[in-house]
Order: structure tokens, then sequence, then C-alpha cells
């Protein structure tokens, strides 16, 4: 227990360490994102300037100096439109095709507004041109890359979620598993002794049909020790008539269940339908899903097993007609815990989906069920050749 305790103390500083580790990262990514989208005002600011010296030099017939030109001609990234005070535009790093549509360029123009504050080129006080520029490719990748990050953290914590999740369900399991082999362990020495005080009984004076009934009884014993044994073991499956092992497990609980139910089996006309299973883990699904449907008739009601064929599969449908399931809980009754009874574990029908899905490699569903009118639950198993 304490190494279990310190093993999971570990886990949550080992987590919380990659979580900060993460924060900073993105962190720093959006601290330098700020930081290059300053510098690149920055360097807009230069071509402002740079546009503003031209201006000015080509309105007194003077020489531009080399440096401004230089700075004019150093953009070959960041997309900017220029406007000029007569309604023409110039535009630089922007695709000369769509900026023949004036339309388009207006757009650019709102679009580059929102990104970067726009700066005006001034002379003598009058505003000469308007200078709109956006973010340059890499600034635009950089700016989606902190969403990245927090993608990645999402899908970090939902690895760490389903990873404590799955090592909590397999803990359950072997929990489980660990519970069924000692409870068929120690029901095995009172079974023994039962078997040998039957052999006695058989010699003294008792009626022979009182040990007939405690021989069945036994053998219920023997049954369900078998089975609980093989829970968490590995289950040998052989090809059975499924027709036959269902009446069998059918034939048993219509004969200790209530006479106000009234039972109804269906099967193919076909006599034999060989399909991989465990005899005793087939059977206990099917008592379970008959007894649970015996009890949402209340012990008063109809109640029908139905075997169907098709090519590959066959299907075993046990129908009720008790209470109904709502539909946003079709998939709920399969969970360990679920119950409607005030004294269930809610462990039957998690047992035979676990049966049936992991043992037998088939499916296990509620196929329909109505408020108040029943409830059909559907097996589904594939036949051998």
């Amino acid at each position: 227990m304490i190494f279990s305790k310190d093993n999971n103390t570990f886990r949550w500083i080992m987590i919380t360490i990659s979580f900060i580790i993460v924060s900073m990262i993105l962190w720093n990514t959006y601290d330098f994102f700020q930081k290059f989208k300053d510098e690149e005002r920055t360097k807009m600011e230069l071509w402002s300037f740079s546009q503003q010296e031209l201006t000015k030099s080509s309105d007194l017939n003077a020489n531009i100096g080399e440096l401004p030109m230089q700075i004019l001609q150093s953009n070959k990234t960041t997309p900017m439109i220029l406007a000029n005070k007569d309604g023409s535009y110039s535009y630089n790093n922007i695709n000369e095709e769509k900026a023949k549509d004036s339309a388009y360029i207006q757009k650019l123009i709102l679009k580059f507004e929102s990104e970067n504050k726009p700066h005006e080129i001034r002379y003598k006080d009058e505003i000469l041109q308007i200078l709109y520029y956006g973010n340059s490719p890499l600034l635009n990748k950089l700016k989606y890359y902190p969403l990245a990050l927090i993608l990645i953290i999402v899908l970090f914590v939902a690895v760490i979620f389903f990873f404590y999740s799955s090592n909590k369900n397999a803990t359950q399991n072997k929990l489980w598993s660990g519970m069924a082999k000692e409870t068929a362990h120690q029901i095995g020495t009172p079974l023994s002794s039962l078997i040998g005080w039957t052999e006695i009984l058989k010699t003294e004076n008792v009626n022979p049909g009182y040990i007939v009934e405690i021989e069945k009884d036994i053998d219920r014993l023997q049954t369900i020790t078998e089975r609980f044994s093989k829970i968490g073991s590995e289950t040998p499956l052989e090809p059975l008539d499924i027709i036959k092992e269902t009446i069998n497990s059918y034939d048993y609980l219509k004969a200790r269940s209530s006479k106000l139910i009234e039972f109804e089996i269906i099967t193919p006309d076909q006599g034999n339908i060989p399909v991989n299973l465990n005899r005793q883990l087939y059977s206990w699904t099917i008592e379970n899903l008959v007894k649970n449907a015996i009890d949402a008739m209340k012990g008063r009601g109809k109640l029908r097993v139905e075997i169907s064929q098709l090519e590959d599969n066959v299907k075993v449908s046990v129908t009720d007609s008790g209470k109904g399931i709502p539909k946003n809980h079709f998939k709920k009754i399969f969970e360990p815990g679920y119950t409607t009874k005030k004294r269930g574990w809610g462990l039957g029908l998690s047992l035979a989906r676990r049966i049936i899905e992991d043992f037998h490699f088939g499916k296990i569903k509620v196929l329909e069920s109505k408020i108040n009118k029943g409830t059909t639950i559907q097996i589904a198993l594939k036949r051998t050749h």
C-alpha cells in the first residue's frame, strides 16, 4: 500500500512538472510572437519614414540618399498597400493578379487594419499616403503555434486521463477476478464435503427423491464453482450447438421461475447450429439475461427467447414485457455497478457483456426498448462452419 501511494505521488509530480514545462514553452512562444510583431512594426515605421524622405526629396528636386532606397527595397516578406491621396494604390508582396481587383484591395486594407495600425506619411502637415501592412507569412505561422501547444496540452491531459482510467479498470478487473477465484476456492471445500455426505445418505434409509434433489443442487454448485474459476483465466472454446445450450439454460430457469410468467422459445428449423462456446460461461450469460428480464417484469409477464441465424452470425434475443429502459441508458446498463434494484450489485449485465465480448468475441446490446412495454437484449455470435 505504501509503495502504491508513493508511486501515485511520483506520477503526480511528473505530471505537474510536465505541465509546468509545457506552460513555460507556451508563454515563451507568445512572448516571442509579440516581440517579433514589434520588430515588424519597427521595420514598417522605418519603411514609412523612408517613403516620407523619398517624397520630400522628390518635392525638393533633391537627390535621395542610398539608405532610404535600400530600406524601401529591403522588404521581401511583409505584405503592404500604400494608399495615395489621389485614390490610387501601390502594393508590395501581394498577388498581382488578385490585386487588379479593387474589391480585393479593400478587403486586404480592412484585414491589415485589424492586424496592425496603419502609418500616415505626412509632408508639411498634409497626409500624402497611408501605409497598410499585414503580418508576414512567418508571423502568421507563429500565430498558430500557441494554439498547437494548447492542443498538445489538451491531448496530454486526455492521455493522462485515459491512462488512469484504464489503469483503474485493470485494477478493478484484477480485483474481481481474484474475488471470483477465491469464491470458487471457498465453495469447493464445503462442496466436497456435501458430495461425501450424499454418498453416506445413499447407504441410509433415506427417501431416494430427497437424494436426487440434493444431487441436483450439488451439480448446480459445481457449475457455479466452474463459472467463477474461469473468470480472469484463459477460456477454452469448443464448437457446441447453440440451440441445445440455450434450451438447457432456458429449461432450468423456466422450471424454477414464477408460474405467472409466460415463457416462449423460438428456434430455427435447423437442428444444429455450431458456435464456439464455453458451456458454463454461455449458460451463465443466458441465466443473467433471463433473470434480469424476470426482475424487470416483477415476476409477472411474457418472456421470449429467440434464436435466429444469418449466413455467418447467430443471434439470441431475450425479450420481456417489463418496465423498459430509457434510450440514454442503453449502454449504461452494461457498466459495472449500474442497477435499478434497491439491493442489486449491478454486475449481471456487466458480466454478460464481458463473457460475450471478451471471451466469445461477440456483441451484446439493447436491440430495442419501450417504457412500460418491454425490452429486447440481443447477443450476436459468429457461427462455425
